[in-house]
């Protein structure tokens, strides 16, 4: 069945395709900005920075993004968005080269650190334009019935190609040039760019020309309206700023407490890329059999046993597992809450509702990012480096503990 939605339906090849080279480019910026941002300062604060930038388009822009998409021709606003992080990747390298030193021993590149942080929001920006206009998109190229199996493959090939290729990629080029893994990001953004142009989309019903305001406040009363939606956009809210917050301090974690270079670190992604593959295939055949509820609260179980995992130990190999299941468990998340909120959601509402969810969702990730920069600059004098780099994952799983609580007493979806 699957192999059959591939071979006969061209846009829907078109788009997976598309969809896998943006995150190999995604998997290789994954490695490379964060690792660039230790190279020129080891202030958990400026890395976080860093994070936070990258993060903070979902919270500024997801709601009028979401309008946006309801109002123009999708397809145009990914290739734009592909193009826009061309020239983003371009300025990168350019920024790279005026650097003489890297990595800067003694304090910091202010300078480089800004443009840095710059870059990441444009990137964000341009990445929140992207995401929203791709999930809005499938549902006009896939049938409905298929949509679990659409959303399992894609969200399968960009995991090999975003997590399981990227992030070693990135580090075979970082120990190149730090400059390299950009400069190749230019190339696969203007790929993906190229395969998005080539879909052909049916026609939309007529669209609402009302003002703004009248078209959010649209998506904002049929949110109202499915509270169940409303909870879970809450709870991926919480979920995110706690995974977003691990991950922004995984690099420091990577480096100081298990002491990987960066290949060593890009390798042990994979494990995460690994998780994701597996749980892409498997999460249809586990949501139908189990249901929706039941499969969100393994996820929500699994999440706190992989933060405590990272938060109580200090070993690459569970480190390893612990990405596996949490990446497994997030890809059976996604494949469940996606696929039911595009089969519910009206098509001439989808950009909206979808932006209201993802403000809520995505939205509180730049405060994860630097809240966790933060709390390791604060325990870092008590703690210790090393204990304060735990703390991050020890509260994500305090988080992750009341989330499951909440899920059975809150979540029906009858």
């Amino acid at each position: 069945m699957g192999k059959t939605l591939i071979s006969t339906n061209r846009d829907y090849r078109f788009l997976l395709s598309a969809s896998s080279m943006s995150n190999l480019g995604d998997g290789i910026a994954m490695v490379a900005l964060p690792w660039l941002a230790t190279l020129l300062t080891s202030d958990p604060l400026l890395i976080a920075a860093v994070a936070t930038a990258q993060r903070l388009p979902w919270l500024l822009f997801a709601l009028p993004a979401g309008v946006l998409t309801d109002r123009a021709d999708r397809r145009l606003l990914m290739v734009r968005a592909d193009i826009v992080r061309v020239f983003l990747m371009v300025v990168t390298v350019l920024m790279i080269s005026t650097q003489s030193n890297l990595p800067v021993l003694e304090g910091s590149a202010p300078t480089a650190i800004l443009s840095l942080v710059m870059i990441a929001f444009f990137l964000g920006s341009a990445e929140v334009i992207r995401d929203n206009a791709a999930q809005t998109i499938l549902p006009s190229i896939v049938a409905h019935p298929d949509l679990e199996r659409a959303n399992g493959q894609m969200w399968s090939a960009e995991q090999v190609a975003g997590q399981f290729i990227g992030p070693p990629l990135a580090g075979v080029l970082i120990a190149s040039s730090i400059a390299f893994p950009f400069g190749i990001d230019a190339s696969i953004y203007a790929l993906s760019a190229g395969l998005v142009w080539m879909i052909a989309l049916p026609p939309r019903a007529p669209v609402s020309k009302s003002n703004f305001r009248t078209a959010l406040m649209e998506g904002l009363s049929w949110m109202k309206t499915n509270p169940v939606i409303l909870r879970l956009a809450v709870m991926l809210g919480a979920i995110n700023a706690v995974f977003i917050g691990g991950m922004t301090i995984l690099v420091l974690y990577a480096q100081e407490v298990l002491e990987l270079t960066a290949t060593e670190y890009g390798l042990l992604l994979t494990f995460g890329a690994l998780g994701g593959v597996v749980g892409g295939l498997c999460s249809p055949y586990v949501a139908g059999w189990l249901g929706m509820r039941k499969s969100l609260l393994i996820s929500l179980v699994a999440f706190v046993i992989v933060n405590l995992l990272i938060g109580l130990f200090g070993s690459v190999y569970l480190v390893a597992v612990a990405l596996f299941f949490e990446a497994a468990a997030g890809m059976l998340w996604n494949v469940v809450t996606v696929s039911f909120r595009q089969r519910l959601i009206p098509d001439e509402l989808l950009g909206r509702v979808n932006s209201v969810y993802r403000f809520f969702g995505w939205g509180a990730m730049p405060f994860g990012a630097m809240g966790a920069g933060a709390l390791v600059a604060f325990l870092t004098p008590t703690l210790g480096r090393e204990d304060a780099l735990h703390m991050p994952y020890l509260f994500a799983a305090g988080v992750c503990i009341w989330l499951t609580f909440y899920a059975v007493l809150r979540l029906r979806f009858d």
